[in-house]
């Protein structure tokens, strides 16, 4: 299975990458914990069916120590007890805000309300940011069919 266009050896999509990964780097450096960093890139991957995000965030998670127990769980974080509240206020945003089509009003102030008890105004930027970069990274790769399972964890820098 090969990827309908290469992102990684075109110029145009190179020049992209470039700027949307300087975006990426303010988010990673923020303050937003990197466990909930990865738990919401993961999340919105499954979401939009992201098979190379999933793989690529999942492999970093685990790298980084996360365990499998809580990774299986990512998907059905509602009814697990292995995430933290500010963990699970993170994933009730980034599901709300992967599925804005989805729901006719958007994110509830209820899910808002509920991530600004957890995080302070930087970290709500960063999330928020973040939630909005997977979602275009997970779009690129699935408009593109980009394959999923050979990623290695720190394959990008």
């Amino acid at each position: 299975m090969s990827a309908r266009l290469n992102l990684f050896g075109n110029a145009t999509a190179g020049k992209f990458f470039k700027h949307i990964n300087s975006a990426g780097k303010a988010v990673s450096d923020s303050a937003l914990p990197a466990a909930t960093q990865e738990l919401v890139k993961i999340r919105a991957s499954q979401i939009n069916g992201c098979g190379f995000c999933t793989d690529m965030h999942v492999k970093e998670a685990v790298a980084a120590g996360e365990t499998d127990l809580r990774l299986h769980l990512v998907a059905v974080w509602r009814e697990a007890t292995v995430f933290t509240e500010a963990e699970r206020a993170a994933l009730e945003l980034a599901e709300q805000g992967t599925r804005i089509a989805d729901a006719a009003g958007g994110v509830t102030d209820e899910a808002w309300a509920n991530a600004a008890k957890h995080y302070d105004e930087e970290q709500l930027a960063a999330l928020v940011s973040l939630i909005a970069l997977i979602n275009a990274y997970n779009r690129l790769n699935v408009i593109v069919q980009q394959p999923a399972g050979d990623y290695q964890p720190g394959q990008f820098g």
